[in-house]
């Protein structure tokens, strides 16, 4: 399943969504064009259990983010988990929570105090589909990977810029899911951008039919495969999400 990152950006009015179009209604157009969507304010404001509920009006799948007080601030993180988990367990309703996508920083390194809080966290939302995003590139390594399995937690794949200090490429599939994002390859912003600017960044259609024979792995490694574009601005994940719909539609007839 291919979609984006958040679905709701003013700068798309006009280029995916007509202009005539209320923002109430975003969600109900999204939903037929894409079968998933990735759900990121819940970064930023922890998801209260009827607000979810919208979420199940339409025929779509959703990964969604945790709360920055589980991955990046980790204050209070015990009653973040418990807050964010009961709301999250809306989504699970006629099957609609495709996973739980916990995306860590950098500064989130390879370490034992680390490596015990991960733990710890994901034994206290083992029930749910869970993603692990790694951003330092010391957790990339077949031990993770090993103990990811065990366990059935998954791991997201990326595509980043190649440079010091950012994520190597790395193939993984250690749950039934498969998962893999698309950040772009803004080498000039990737450090020093905000959150959009970081990922101002259009693929050619060659950098994606790049990705096309990892990506037929993938998907035969796992049962379920998510791809997300995270490129939104102005509407650039649209446009690339259905380039590389048309890429691997293509492959079904070779």
């Amino acid at each position: 399943m291919i979609g984006t990152s958040g679905f709701s950006y003013s700068d798309w009015q006009g280029v995916f969504y007509p202009m005539e179009l209320s923002k109430a209604k975003w969600l109900e157009y999204y939903a037929q064009k894409y079968e998933f969507c990735e759900l990121n304010f819940s970064y930023y404001r922890m998801p209260q259990p009827q607000q979810m509920e919208k979420y199940l009006e339409y025929p779509i799948k959703y990964a969604i983010k945790a709360h920055r007080t589980m991955t990046h601030d980790r204050l209070e993180a015990k009653a973040a988990r418990q807050d964010f988990s009961h709301a999250v367990r809306v989504l699970q309703q006629d099957d609609h929570l495709a996973a739980v996508l916990l995306q860590f920083p950098f500064s989130f390194k390879y370490l034992p105090d680390n490596r015990r809080y991960l733990h710890e966290m994901l034994e206290d939302l083992a029930d749910l589909p869970l993603v692990i995003e790694f951003r330092h590139p010391g957790w990339i390594k077949d031990s993770v990977f090993e103990e990811l399995r065990k366990r059935a937690w998954g791991v997201s794949m990326l595509d980043s810029p190649e440079i010091s200090g950012g994520m190597p490429r790395f193939d993984a599939v250690t749950s039934d899911i498969a998962y893999l994002r698309f950040h772009g390859r803004n080498t000039e912003n990737w450090w020093k951008g905000d959150n959009v600017s970081r990922y101002d960044y259009e693929y050619s259609t060659s950098e994606l039919e790049e990705w096309l024979p990892r990506i037929i792995d993938m998907s035969k490694a796992a049962k379920t495969t998510y791809i997300s574009f995270n490129n939104h601005a102005r509407g650039q994940a649209i446009k690339n999400a259905n380039q590389l719909k048309t890429i691997l539609k293509k492959a079904e007839h070779l």
